[in-house]
């Protein structure tokens, strides 16, 4: 692999990939991805693609945050994600676009998925787990106010093992970004 190309074509995706590796380091440790991080990152991106491409790189950096918050939002609404979590999707999308956000969302998924799955296995705590899905699930059926969902969330939270997401979000992303490099030697964006 040519560094230098890549570093000339595709410096964004560089910067993009070590914020999500400060993130995640800094979600496995405090579980949380600060305002700090996230902010700058939203705003660098419109930046950037401002720059780049004027008036339509703006409109591309808007659309690819709006996607990034569209990912994660609806869970974070309900209480089930953390507000830093959806911030770095938006920051992903600021850079990337709407496109690269939501396959990479995706991948992030799976990843997530995963980790969780691995996470209760190592702790033994599947029918502990189990029940708290059903319960979650229940609840989704039955209440349909998101603001009660959220309130009966943030009761739960203090019991519950958590996830930090920041983990998935990067894990996933890096994928994305290392199989579109590797297949079409470039991530668009």
């Amino acid at each position: 692999m040519d560094w230098t190309h890549l570093v000339t074509t595709q410096g964004h995706v560089l910067v993009v990939s070590a914020i999500l590796i400060w993130a995640a380091w800094i979600d496995g440790r405090e579980l949380r991805v600060p305002n700090w991080q996230t902010f700058p990152m939203i705003l660098a991106g419109l930046i950037f693609n401002t720059y780049y491409s004027g008036w339509a790189g703006l409109q591309f950096g808007l659309w690819g945050a709006a996607v990034g918050l569209a990912c994660l939002l609806p869970l974070y609404a309900v209480g089930g994600m953390g507000a830093g979590d959806v911030k770095l999707m938006a920051g992903i999308g600021a850079w990337m676009g709407a496109s690269i956000v939501w396959n990479a969302f995706l991948v992030s998924t799976v990843v997530g998925g995963v980790m969780a799955v691995c996470m209760v296995a190592y702790r033994g705590t599947w029918m502990k787990h189990y029940g708290n899905f059903m319960m979650i699930l229940q609840e989704f059926r039955t209440i349909k106010n998101p603001a009660e969902l959220s309130r009966i969330a943030a009761e739960r939270k203090p019991n519950m093992f958590l996830l930090p997401y920041g983990i998935p979000i990067c894990i996933g992303t890096l994928g994305y970004f290392i199989y579109q490099i590797a297949t079409h030697s470039k991530v668009v964006g």
